[in-house]
């Protein structure tokens, strides 16, 4: 079986669980814009999740790129899930969103 999830982006940079999280980080009220290149043939379906909560499903033609913004309204620091399942084969990618109440003076 090969990938569904070709690349995963954050904030339109190519996401890394290793990276220093402050490279991802949102002010309160700014978007995180969630991004996933597929691969594949057929129709995919793709949803992200949050904190037990379904923020987006959707059906997408492969190959293709989904998108979408999420924003919060209160700071703290929030696992995302992004799942892809097509061909009966599923994929999920954990994305940390942290969003912090006032951006940095200097």
């Amino acid at each position: 079986m090969s990938k569904l999830v070709k690349m995963v982006k954050l904030n339109n940079l190519q996401y890394n669980a290793n990276r220093d999280p402050q490279v991802y980080r949102r002010v309160v009220g700014h978007p995180f814009r969630i991004q996933a290149m597929l691969e594949g043939q057929g129709s995919a379906k793709i949803s992200v999740t949050c904190e037990g909560k379904t923020l987006k499903e959707s059906t997408l033609e492969l190959p293709g790129i989904f998108s979408y913004e999420v924003t919060f309204k209160d700071a703290g620091i929030r696992i995302a899930t992004l799942t892809v399942s097509a061909d009966g084969q599923s994929e999920s990618h954990d994305l940390l969103l942290d969003t912090e109440a006032h951006a940095k003076v200097g």
